[in-house]
């Protein structure tokens, strides 16, 4: 069926800005799970009579090099404001944030579609102090202050977005950014960065723009995508029956996929914005905002373009390596230790080494494992010293209990034999006890023969050569064809 209406998304990206204080105090930032509540606090963060805040210029740096990296226009003055509402978590009845005067504006991200890459504009960039935190259980609710007034950058784009997929897409582009530029860990489970998506449908072809609805505290790429889709078939089914959306803010529950209800969605008028009367304006200089972009690193997109061309990768072979800069910068490590193709060090990185990330949970900065030995492995592969199935031995002994390649093949008897009248003894008895399989193969199904490299790569635990044991099984099953 046609497809008769189209969603229209924008996301507001917060993320928590890694500084040693909070944002308006001396108070130490902490992790929120582990660190025992409400010890990280003082008058200011809890919002106590006459207490006045300090803004953290590091908090503000690292705010400007992410507007710079977005390629968006710096202000050189900005204003704070008060935010006014009243909730638990907020101990002060309102949040210090920027409104019609925020720090930067007008940037832009590239992110890859289906249909190509595709420019997202940023409305804005601006700092703001995070809340307090709330958990309940049964009938009672429990709030923990060490969170509140930790600095948060929010990062605003305007609703250029078309699929749940372009969400998550540009989701995972500045999360790596983010990552990139060492101003937030990138630590979804914790909620380091959360994100929240707007999101309305209407009429293919029209240019209205219908009540939205924002999904609130999104910690996860796939709970964005699956909040975002629910919303868009739940809004297309309410207009197709001729209802009317309400505009308001729903929650996601990853349980059940679905969203719901949780507030009237909020217009800036509803807050009450005005000046923060406690700061001055923000102004900042020239040549302070110009040294900050002579600190940028090389940044995700600039960095998968030097993938490609230096070492001759696909784009999406690039562009995987680079979602991470951890694991980029392992990989070029590993590369640059290596005599093999830079394509096997990705094959061996992207294969054995990520499956042992994700079973095991380890974090790619943990992991013991030298890249000099992990190249010398690699190298030991292409230079025919062992087989694959061997260094897949290998590497896991490495991986989990350390040691050197050379001396692991050694101590497990894993060398590569390229002897012919060794391997020619196992292609013989493999062909003998699978006469069936012979049979098969000299009726053309030809196929078989990688199967009758496995066998004798199994009877001789992995020491014959490949491409040997290929030429010798080929040999002798033309033989028994005549």
């Amino acid at each position: 069926m046609q497809q008769t209406y189209e969603p229209i998304i924008g996301l507001e990206v917060h993320a928590e800005l890694l500084t040693r204080s909070k944002m308006f105090c001396g108070c130490e930032v902490v992790d929120s799970i582990t660190a025992k509540p409400n010890r990280f606090i003082c008058p200011v963060c809890t919002g106590q009579p006459g207490a006045l805040p300090v803004l953290n210029k590091k908090a503000v740096e690292l705010a400007v090099k992410v507007g710079l990296a977005l390629e968006c226009e710096i202000h050189t003055e900005s204003i704070f404001a008060r935010k006014n509402y009243f909730y638990p978590d907020l101990p002060k009845g309102y949040q210090i944030s920027q409104y019609d005067q925020p720090l930067a504006t007008d940037g832009k991200l590239l992110i890859e579609t289906e249909s190509g890459v595709k420019e997202i504009r940023i409305r804005r960039v601006h700092l703001e102090e995070d809340t307090g935190k709330l958990s309940h259980a049964d009938a009672h609710s429990f709030i923990d202050y060490n969170r509140s007034g930790v600095p948060l950058l929010e990062i605003v784009t305007e609703p250029d977005l078309r699929s749940p997929d372009e969400a998550k897409a540009y989701a995972t582009a500045l999360h790596a950014i983010l990552r990139y530029l060492d101003v937030n860990s990138g630590d979804m489970e914790k909620g380091v960065i959360r994100f929240e998506a707007n999101v309305s449908v209407r009429k293919m072809g029209s240019d209205q723009l219908n009540a939205r609805t924002e999904i609130k505290n999104l910690n996860s790429f796939r709970s964005l995508a699956q909040g975002i889709e629910y919303e868009i078939a739940r809004q297309t089914e309410i207009y197709s029956r001729g209802g009317v959306v309400e505009q308001e803010t729903v929650g996601f529950n990853e349980s059940t996929g679905k969203t719901y209800s949780q507030r009237g969605k909020e217009e800036a008028h509803d807050y009450r914005y005005f000046p923060e009367p406690d700061l001055p304006p923000l102004v900042l200089d020239a040549d302070w905002i110009e040294s900050i972009r002579a600190t940028l690193p090389e940044l995700p997109d600039a960095k998968t373009k030097r993938f490609i061309s230096d070492f001759g990768l696909t784009p999406l072979d690039a562009r995987f390596l680079t979602s991470d800069l951890s694991l980029a910068d392992y990989f070029e490590r590993v590369a640059s230790h290596s005599k093999s193709p830079a394509k096997s060090v990705h094959s061996w990185i992207a294969g054995e080494f990520m499956r042992y990330i994700n079973e095991s949970g380890i974090k790619i900065d943990d992991v013991t494992l030298l890249p000099e030995s992990f190249a010398k492995l690699i190298d030991m592969v292409t230079d025919k010293t062992i087989g694959g199935n061997s260094a897949k031995v290998v590497l896991s002994e490495m991986l989990q209990h350390g040691g050197y390649p050379a001396q692991i093949v050694q101590e497990k008897g894993l060398a590569q034999v390229s002897d012919e009248s060794f391997i020619q003894e196992a292609v013989t008895k493999v062909l003998n006890d699978n006469p069936s399989e012979v049979e098969k193969y000299l009726a053309g199904k030809e196929t078989l023969l990688q199967w009758f490299v496995g066998q004798v790569a199994r009877s001789t635990k992995g020491k014959a050569d490949p491409s040997v044991t290929r030429e010798l099984l080929v040999k002798e099953l033309e033989e028994r064809r005549r």
